[in-house]
């Protein structure tokens, strides 16, 4: 007898047989148990998980002597022809080769006429996806109807390309590819079988290679015998078949997240050098990573099938990364998979794919800043050292660089005293001006806050008055020192101002102020969060929980404040008020009228509505004086004083950390 390869040797004889295909298995068993057998059936999976082998075996049970029957002998005559495709009765037809029109026809002559033996005429369709759209309509109603005596089992790995007429007349089982275990196991008995000493490594590496498909797993171990003998270790499957271990493809990963690119870069090289395949090692690193996600989600499932000393890296490498950090490594390589399919140079697409993973592991999305202003109270700036340090805190990162904020003082300009010059007479010559240097931006002192009564409109001022005679709407600096200042605010989201004193508990006497009593601490800590709080309407406190709404075009407030670190603050307060535990619920309410509009200021500081001035008298006019132009020494004088006063603040300003953080963070610039 002529030598037969695993493949066919190790064919699955009967429903015990199949492995990995447990609910297809148990469909067809109960059918034929409860005697509810359809006419046509449609498998379908990928090659090598078992569409042929189920098909026989379930077309033996259909023919066998006695049945239909699920505990038929796979040695009786009639079951080994059906196993070696002689038998009258079932019909194997290679849907490639006889996808026409006439050979549809053919079929359907041949449908009427009884089985010669057994109990049913079987027509088993591989690859059925190849008919033409003129077979598959010539086949419906002879599909829809046929004689009771006739069964269609059809098979294909597209099933996408078959008409929906035809599926539609079919019960439909798709079979799975094949966990690597399961090959692995199967593996070892095969080659136990056959006297072959094969390494458990050496088995988990073929299953892994073979992709789900059990027909590929065991025609590479039959490879592998004639190559190795009878002795197979997992050196000999990698150098044959050019797979990368385990070990390797965390080890680049490990360099990825260590932001090591040159030490990644070499092992590329060494892994081209020595003919590895590029593709597939680029696969094994997005499943890699695709393992580090599952493992930040649940850590048991993701190490189910790997080693120890594979798992504890895993394990160490998840904790060192953040899940936003995965997904943008996994999403840069997947594009880079895409393109290897068809580039010429695999190795420099895998190379760029490389270096964009491991610049993306620097970057810091706006929701992590946020976050950590929230958390903490800081600076934009101060924030973004906040996570990076974070991450440059994990075991794997400790070679990167780490941002380091000191705080820094900015000395302001002296203030000069500007006397008002006489008017000038309307007919009067201008006098000639002296050049002045633009003005630069200074960081605004720090002021506390004296009330003032509402100044008068704009619109309202007599001719003879100017906007500069008005105090200013956010109060009176006092020139006095303040006590225990705490470090400079930020000057994007912190603006000067005086932190009230702590609420005592139960201070709020009436439950449906509960919400605005709290606003002016949240303006006086975070700032940023009071923006979202004052948008919001208290509608009902009960049992300790106070229900807050928002109008349907602030959800966005509404979900900036469900962030845990403010919803913790703001509920603080509230049981501080309420002098009682109190939960947060915040809901989007469309019957909320949406907020006034309001004109946004520089530090996000509440504008003062001014209050109407009575009409003066008329006054007469003033007799015009003659203007004087400034003497050559005056000019001078002003020029060199006005050049003092501008480079006072000099380029310490511009390169201050705090301002340099805010540009690169918010991508502006400052104009001079």
């Amino acid at each position: 007898m002529s030598y037969q390869v695993f493949a066919r040797k190790y064919r699955p004889q009967t429903f015990a047989d199949v492995l990995g295909q447990d609910h297809v298995v148990r469909t067809l068993r109960n059918a034929i148990a409860q005697n509810r057998l359809a006419h046509a059936y449609l498998f379908v999976g990928p090659r090598g998980t078992g569409k042929t082998s189920t098909a026989r075996i379930f077309a033996k049970a259909l023919n066998c002597p006695g049945g239909p029957s699920i505990d038929f002998d796979p040695n009786d005559p009639v079951c080994r022809e059906i196993a070696e495709g002689n038998s009258l009765d079932v019909l194997e037809i290679d849907g490639a080769s006889n996808n026409g029109v006439d050979q549809v026809r053919d079929l359907r002559e041949t449908v009427k006429y009884a089985p010669s033996s057994g109990r049913f005429k079987i027509y088993y369709i591989d690859e059925v996806h190849m008919l033409s759209t003129a077979a598959f309509n010539a086949l419906l109603k002879t599909l829809e109807e046929p004689p009771p005596h006739v069964k269609f089992i059809f098979a294909t790995t597209e099933a996408n390309k078959i008409l929906p007429t035809i599926i539609s007349r079919c019960q439909r089982f798709d079979l799975r590819r094949i966990p690597d275990p399961i090959i692995a196991n199967h593996l070892l008995h095969i080659a136990q079988l056959e006297n072959v000493e094969l390494d458990d490594k050496a088995a988990y590496a073929i299953a892994k290679g073979a992709d789900g498909g059990m027909r590929d797993a065991q025609s590479m171990l039959d490879q592998l015998v004639a190559f190795c003998g009878h002795k197979i270790a997992e050196t000999d499957v990698l150098d044959m078949f050019g797979f990368t271990p385990l070990e390797t493809v965390c080890g680049l990963a490990r360099q990825m997240i260590a932001r090591d690119t040159v030490g990644a870069l070499r092992f590329v090289h060494q892994q081209s050098d020595d003919g590895k395949d590029l593709s597939r090692l680029l696969s094994d690193l997005i499943q890699h990573f695709r393992t580090l996600l599952v493992h930040q989600a649940d850590a048991e499932a993701a190490v189910e099938n790997l080693p120890p000393a594979i798992a504890a890296e895993v394990a160490e490498q998840a904790k060192a990364t953040s899940t936003e950090q995965l997904l943008r490594i996994v999403d840069g390589l997947t594009e880079v998979d895409a393109r290897l399919r068809w580039a010429s140079n695999k190795r420099l697409h895998l190379e760029l794919g490389i270096i964009q993973g491991i610049e993306s592991l620097a970057e810091v999305s706006l929701s992590e800043v946020l976050e950590a202003i929230d958390n903490a109270g800081t600076s934009a700036g101060e924030a973004h050292a906040i996570v990076q340090a974070r991450r440059g805190a994990a075991p794997l990162l400790a070679a990167a660089p780490r941002l380091v904020v000191e705080p820094k003082k900015i000395t302001p300009p002296p203030a000069r005293s500007v006397e008002p010059a006489a008017p000038a007479p309307r007919n009067a010559e201008p006098a000639p001006r002296v050049a002045e240097p633009a003005p630069r931006i200074t960081a605004p002192a720090p002021r506390v806050i004296a009330p003032q009564p509402e100044p008068a409109a704009l619109e309202d001022l007599r001719e003879d008055e100017s906007p500069d005679d008005l105090s200013p709407p956010w109060g009176t600096p006092v020139d006095a020192p303040l006590p225990n200042r705490a470090p400079e605010p930020d000057m994007l989201f912190d603006a000067p101002i005086t932190a009230s004193p702590p609420a005592p508990r139960g201070l709020v006497a009436n439950a449906d102020a509960l919400w605005r009593s709290i606003i002016p601490r949240v303006q006086a800590t975070r700032q940023l969060v009071s923006h979202w709080v004052k948008v919001g309407t208290q509608l009902d406190f009960n049992n300790g929980i106070i229900k807050i709404g928002f109008p349907t075009s602030e959800a966005h407030s509404r979900d900036s404040l469900q962030r845990d670190g403010t919803r913790r603050f703001l509920e603080e307060l509230l049981a501080e008020a309420a002098g009682q535990p109190v939960k947060l619920e915040l809901v989007v309410d469309p019957n909320l009228a949406p907020p006034a509009a309001e004109e946004p200021d520089m530090f996000s500081m509440p504008a003062a509505k001014p209050a109407p001035l009575a009409t003066p008298a008329p006054v007469a006019a003033p007799a015009p004086v003659p203007a004087t132009p400034p003497s050559p020494q005056q000019a001078t004088a002003t020029a060199e004083t006005n050049g003092k006063d501008a480079a006072s603040v000099g380029d310490e300003f511009y390169d201050d950390h705090l301002i340099k953080a805010a540009l690169e963070t918010f991508k502006a610039k400052v104009i001079k």
